[in-house]
């Protein structure tokens, strides 16, 4: 029945004549379109972080007559006032409210943006978008979309909108954070992005540029924010970089990795740890997939140590991919294990909420910690700098006798005789 009455909308409004090649800055077919500009202007009027999402969905539909919300409630407003006046400016036929049936919702959003046109999907809740999930429609489909085809057809004009994280009384449904679920799956790897702004002026110009990328987005929304978070946002059209981070404090002790809400207790504790004489390097994400590898390498190559820290639970959470990266791509400059200050595994609890969330006094607590480490490791450890070998850097695999050994000119001449030993004879394979 949902079905039906999803289908019957698409013939209602006749999509289908208004299908044409997507394009974003004009372009010989489809709409023009204004191109706007990268970073966004100084200034503008102080707005919260719903007003200027609400900002960027009005200028999305303004700018591209091929762009259309949907989803649940958003006629009236949506749950969090996200969408307000947008029905009553681009009328009910690009702005309109969806049966309740997940499912049909995303199958319906998948198919409207392959017939090359903009879907700004409205998921108010978290176990709305994992129902999603759940129903393999995100996984399955959207994901492998492109793949699937050999880059026939997409859906790439899909972003998904959803909040996420704790809100102070959401309990164990409301405050959840899925993030790391789309950051596993194959497709969305390759294809999409996981994007997480921090304050409003992010949040509109990353929503913009999300929705103008040519792949399917997954955008979440700190809903903690969404009233508390309050700045001056420009008032024109604007878009800021996906997958690219941002050194928000400059620091050479210590590197603190966040994204969404939690750069605000990140923020905090870095204030606290430069009263303790500990320097703090704070660095954005702002997208998870893919991630900016290079800007984190280039802060922990400086400091030395790393702490990751996210309100989702520490056990397969997205903090676990950064530290293996990391340890993979710094092993050599590390001073300390890579720390990371999640919540913890268990569902998100009510009452207990305070001791669940990643504080400051947590984050506090590993800075110090990983300070300490690499004070009582850097008499004894080796490191490793380019083909020279110094002193002051953890290296947990290898004690300095093991080190010396393996290096010493008797290990080497070991391992060159076992090297000759276990070669393989030159023959003629042909």
């Amino acid at each position: 029945m949902a079905a039906r009455a999803l289908r019957e909308v698409g013939r209602r409004r006749g999509w289908a004549a208004e299908v044409g090649r997507r394009c974003f800055s004009g372009g010989s077919a489809g709409a023009a379109v204004a191109e706007p500009k990268e970073g966004g202007a100084g200034g503008g009027k102080a707005v919260n972080l719903f007003t200027a999402v609400n900002q960027a969905l009005h200028i999305a539909l303004d700018t591209d007559p091929r762009a259309y919300v949907f989803g649940e409630d958003v006629g009236f407003g949506g749950v969090f006032r996200c969408t307000t006046e947008l029905a009553d400016r681009f009328g009910k036929n690009r702005v309109f409210n969806t049966p309740l049936c997940e499912q049909g919702i995303a199958g319906f959003a998948i198919g409207l943006a392959a017939m090359v046109l903009f879907v700004i999907l409205d998921c108010y809740c978290y176990f709305q978008i994992l129902a999603l999930l759940d129903l393999m429609i995100i996984v399955n489909e959207a994901a492998k979309f492109r793949y699937r085809s050999g880059n026939e057809f997409n859906c790439g004009g899909l972003t998904i909108r959803t909040p996420y994280g704790a809100v102070g009384h959401g309990g164990h449904y409301h405050s959840q954070s899925p993030e790391s679920f789309f950051c596993h799956v194959p497709g969305l790897k390759v294809f999409s992005s996981v994007v997480i702004p921090r304050s409003p002026r992010e949040a509109k110009g990353l929503l913009l540029a999300s929705i103008r990328d040519p792949n399917p987005v997954v955008f979440f929304e700190p809903k903690w924010l969404y009233r508390l978070a309050v700045e001056e946002v420009p008032e024109e059209d604007y878009m800021l970089p996906l997958s690219q981070a941002e050194v928000i404090r400059k620091g050479s002790d210590i590197t603190l990795i966040g994204w969404g809400a939690q750069l605000a207790v990140l923020k905090e504790a870095c204030e606290d740890a430069a009263k303790d004489g500990v320097s703090c390097e704070l660095i954005d994400l702002k997208t998870l997939i893919p991630w900016d590898k290079e800007t984190v390498e280039a802060s922990v190559k400086k400091t030395g140590k790393l702490l990751a820290s996210h309100e989702a639970p520490i056990t397969g959470g997205f903090g676990a991919e950064i530290a293996a990266s990391i340890a993979e791509r710094c092993f050599q400059r590390l001073e300390a294990p890579v720390a990371r200050v999640c919540g913890l595994d268990t569902p998100f609890p009510l009452v207990y909420e305070p001791f669940y969330m990643p504080t400051k006094n947590k984050e506090m607590h590993q800075c110090k910690r990983r300070q300490a480490q690499a004070r009582s490791t850097g008499q004894g450890s080796i490191r490793c700098d380019g083909p020279q070998f110094t002193r002051g850097t953890w290296f947990p695999a290898l004690g300095p006798q093991r080190h010396h050994v393996a290096h010493s000119s008797s290990g080497r001449n070991r391992r060159a005789r076992a090297a000759q030993h276990h070669r393989t004879p030159d023959i003629d394979r042909r």
